[in-house]
This record gives structure tokens, C-alpha cells and sequence, in this order.
């Protein structure tokens, strides 16, 4: 299994029935194609509709997520201008997003919009997102191309949102965010603590209840 792929499966189990969730850019995305059929969870897209579905084959190419990749949609949509998608998100009518990072640091602060240097259009819907749903998972990739960390003390990149983030989902290891700080809940299959420190450099505490992920 792929790192992007274990990610995504690991984020559809945070769900259960009847949770509104949107699903931000890159990783984030493949999620809607790991929930269970058997559950009712509406997905909401920042670029105007409710009612993402999986990717099964059936994609219509004049529908697409927020990444601008074709995409299905289930019975009972509904497609919608700007105005409204982003009342539903600062409206605080999301149960969760789920959204990719750069870095996450001990604190739960986030930035997943800019690295210093490179042009970007600004900081987007993320900024809404973060604040407006009632939980924030991040899905990434544990460390950079350069095997450097993405869960660090403190950001050095421009943030998004300070103390936003409730939960980190990794290729190696799934973090809660909590008052005292970061705490490891889970290893993916065949990782090791020792693997997880030293691509970590954020303080963290191990949970005596450590198990491994589920996918």
C-alpha cells in the first residue's frame, strides 16, 4: 500500500454517519474514496457543491473537487455559488476538514499555505476552514522529499491558524493534539517508535495505549 493511499484510510475511520466533512486539496481528496458505503457522510467541496462522491470510474469531467480533478457525485447533491459554499464553512455547519500541511508543530499550529520565495495566489479557503469545522485532521506525508520533518517544534513557515489542528495523520504514526501537547496514538503497520523520532522533531508523548493503525 502506497503512503498516500494508507493516509487517506486512516482518515475515512475518523468519521462516522451524518458528519458534513470537506476535503482540502492533494491527500485529502482520495479520502472520499475510503468510507464506507454503509455510512452517510456528506462531503463538501469549497469550490461549490455537497455530495462528493467516490472516484468509481463513473467521474464526470465538468465536475470537479478542489483540486480540479473529475469527480462523482451521490443522490441528493447540490452544486451552489462561492457565497454559499464558504457561509457553510464559516457558518460552522463542518464537522471536519481535512486538509494537507507543509508543517504542524507541538502546539497545533498549521501553516499549509506559502513557502517563502515561491509565487502563490494567497492563502485560500484554508484560513476559513480551519476555524469554521469543529474538528481539523491533517493528512501528509510524515517528512519532506529531503527526509526533513513536517512535525516540528514551532512552524517556521507562515502560518495558517494557530492551535487549530486536533489530529495528525501520517505514513508512520497518527498524533493527537491536546492541552499538554502532542501525543502518539498510533504506528502504522511495520513502523517502530524508533522511526518515528527521528523523522519527528516536535516534543511528544507517547500514549501507554500506542497500538497500530487499523487500515
Amino acid at each position: 500500500m502506497d503512503n498516500r493511499t494508507l493516509i487517506a484510510k486512516r482518515v475515512a475511520q475518523e468519521f462516522k454517519d451524518g458528519d458534513v466533512v470537506n476535503l482540502g486539496i492533494g491527500i485529502p481528496t482520495l479520502v472520499a474514496d475510503y468510507i464506507s458505503p454503509d455510512m452517510d457522510v456528506i462531503l463538501h467541496s469549497e469550490n461549490g457543491f455537497v455530495g462528493l462522491g467516490p472516484a468509481d470510474g463513473a467521474e464526470d469531467p465538468d465536475l470537479t473537487n478542489a483540486g480540479a480533478s473529475p469527480v462523482t457525485c451521490k443522490s441528493g447533491s447540490a452544486m451552489f455559488d462561492s457565497a454559499l459554499s464558504f457561509a457553510i464553512v464559516r457558518g460552522g455547519h463542518l464537522d471536519a476538514t481535512v486538509l494537507g500541511a507543509l508543517e504542524v508543530d507541538q502546539k497545533g499550529n498549521l501553516a499549509n499555505w506559502m513557502v517563502p520565495g515561491k509565487m502563490v495566489p494567497g492563502m485560500g479557503g484554508a484560513m476559513d476552514l480551519v476555524v469554521g469545522a469543529r474538528k481539523v485532521i491533517i493528512a501528509m506525508e510524515h517528512a519532506g522529499k529531503d527526509g526533513s520533518p513536517k512535525i516540528v517544534k514551532e512552524c517556521s513557515l507562515p502560518l495558517t491558524a494557530r492551535g487549530e489542528v486536533d489530529l495528525i495523520v501520517t505514513n508512520l504514526a497518527v498524533f493527537a493534539v491536546k492541552p499538554e501537547g502532542l501525543i502518539l496514538t498510533e504506528l502504522a503497520p511495520g513502523v517502530d517508535l524508533e522511526t518515528v523520532r527521528t523523522f519527528t522533531s516536535a516534543d511528544y508523548i507517547v500514549s501507554p495505549q500506542v497500538m497500530t493503525m487499523n487500515v
